[in-house]
């Protein structure tokens, strides 16, 4: 494991490229990011304020101004009040319910209808359903949680052409995930990066004709993206908020806590130490993210500490210290995902482990063993007490 000598990723992290100084793409991304001028958000903001004016046209004040796609989230509710609040137009919420909500996440959700004065569609697979799609999604793709990604990524395009709404509101664009974009792409939701990446490169078809699960196709009608004709033919567009705004997602949990008594979650994660993420989905910081580190060796908590070293909100050190407490821990949901599928937790460990990238994970003595970042940080302490010594 080779890691980012900034923040805490590895080089395995989603789309990452680490360059010759040790530093990763997300981290360089960020550079350019700080370096924005005042005048360069006052130019991206003048560009929002154009689409404004084109959703109002477009809606004529006789249908909805736009679609905003919401959980109940920190970035569901700043997406909400940057268009409701700031801008007074009338959005439709569309909310993809996977059956997965923690408690403080259900009253998030349901209070943005009330907040904001909106219409809010809620949809939910039948649990049924969802029960075999987390069984055949773990055997197929190592993901229990596919659904939801698809569920996320088609339902509110799905509403957004029967309701004939041409714009689509989505929150951070992923210029400090993977280093991808620069600050000066203006990005856009695609079909593409929908199915590569949110669906790993399945589809609702990919889920039919199995033999154990025997899912048909009635059962994943909401998983049908639509055809290129019906988006071309309502103008569909997915606009992120982050290319015109800057994003702090810290500061967003802060402002809509005290703005619209939007909840954290009310005890700690075992697999992270941030409580203002996930709410909407119990296992996205649990059993979810035990998957991806069981595949990859890092977890949430390297996502959220380095996001906030690059942020300031923590050194590279803290961040360290906080991988090292909660990356490799299996939390307690994974017995509530097992009795809610019916299934053994030896059935778990075992398919789970078919999916250890051999980049990372290597057997020793009988245990799955890899390279951590402390261990990384202790070899350069000692090569430098050592060349120190010989001089």
């Amino acid at each position: 494991m080779k890691y980012c000598q900034r923040c805490v990723y590895p080089a395995v992290s989603v789309n990452l490229y680490i360059d010759e100084e040790g530093v990763c793409s997300a981290c360089r991304s960020w550079e350019a990011f700080e370096k924005l001028t005042p005048e360069f958000w006052a130019e991206r903001k003048k560009r929002f304020e154009l689409l404004v004016d084109e959703m109002r046209a477009k809606s004529k004040g006789n249908n909805y101004d736009c679609v905003i796609a919401v959980s109940g989230g920190k970035d569901s509710y700043y997406q909400t009040h940057k268009i409701v609040t700031d801008y007074g137009l009338k959005p439709l919420l569309v909310t993809y319910h996977g059956n997965n909500y923690l408690p403080e996440g259900d009253y998030n959700r349901d209070r943005m209808r009330q907040v904001f004065d909106a219409d809010h569609l809620v949809f939910g697979p039948s649990v049924d359903a969802l029960k075999k799609l987390n069984r055949l999604c773990f055997r197929k793709m190592g993901d229990m949680n596919w659904h939801a990604h698809c569920g996320i990524f088609t339902y509110p395009i799905q509403c957004a052409v029967k309701f004939n709404i041409p714009y689509i509101i989505w929150g951070e664009i992923a210029w400090t995930i993977s280093g991808m974009y620069s600050p000066e792409d203006y990005v856009e939701f695609s079909a593409r990066v929908r199915h590569e990446h949110g669906l790993r490169g399945f589809e609702w078809y990919d889920m039919l004709n199995d033999s154990v699960e025997k899912i048909r196709e009635q059962d994943v009608l909401w998983a049908k993206y639509p055809t290129d004709e019906e988006i071309l033919k309502v103008g569909v567009r997915g606009i992120y908020i982050g290319n015109f705004f800057k994003w702090d997602a810290n500061w967003h949990a802060k402002m809509i806590q005290e703005k619209y008594g939007w909840k954290a979650a009310d005890l700690p994660f075992e697999r992270t130490y941030r409580k203002i993420s996930n709410l909407d989905d119990r296992y996205e910081n649990g059993i979810h993210d035990l998957l991806k580190y069981i595949k990859f060796g890092y977890g949430r908590t390297s996502d959220h500490a380095s996001k906030d070293i690059r942020s300031g909100y923590m050194t590279r050190e803290e961040g360290i210290e906080k991988v090292k407490k909660h990356d490799h821990v299996v939390s307690s949901d994974l017995a509530y995902w097992l009795n809610y599928v019916g299934m053994t937790e030896s059935e778990f460990w075992e398919t789970a482990n078919r999916f250890r990238d051999p980049r990372v994970w290597r057997k020793e003595n009988g245990n799955w063993v890899k390279d951590n970042i402390w261990d990384e940080e202790k070899s350069k302490s000692i090569s430098c007490n050592f060349s120190e010594k010989n001089k």
